[in-house]
């Protein structure tokens, strides 16, 4: 399912990201990475806040909807 509509507040693992290579490096940079675990803290109109390791980052709607969880 795509991180936007995940569950809050529970511990999930990336399966799947949907972008040309440039956005997948640059997320990469960011800590989140094909297996790599993600928390999402809240959701509102598409875009969602995560917790990635020890830090925490907005995506907005148009990457949020890239980023399959399980």
């Amino acid at each position: 399912m795509p991180i936007v509509l995940a569950p809050l507040n529970q511990n999930l693992r990336i399966v799947r990201i949907v972008a040309d290579e440039k956005l997948k490096k640059h997320l990469e940079s960011l800590g989140i990475t094909v297996n790599g675990e993600i928390t999402v803290l809240s959701a509102s109109g598409g875009s969602v806040v995560c917790k990635i390791k020890e830090g925490r980052i907005a995506l907005d709607k148009e990457l949020s909807t890239k980023i399959f969880v399980a």
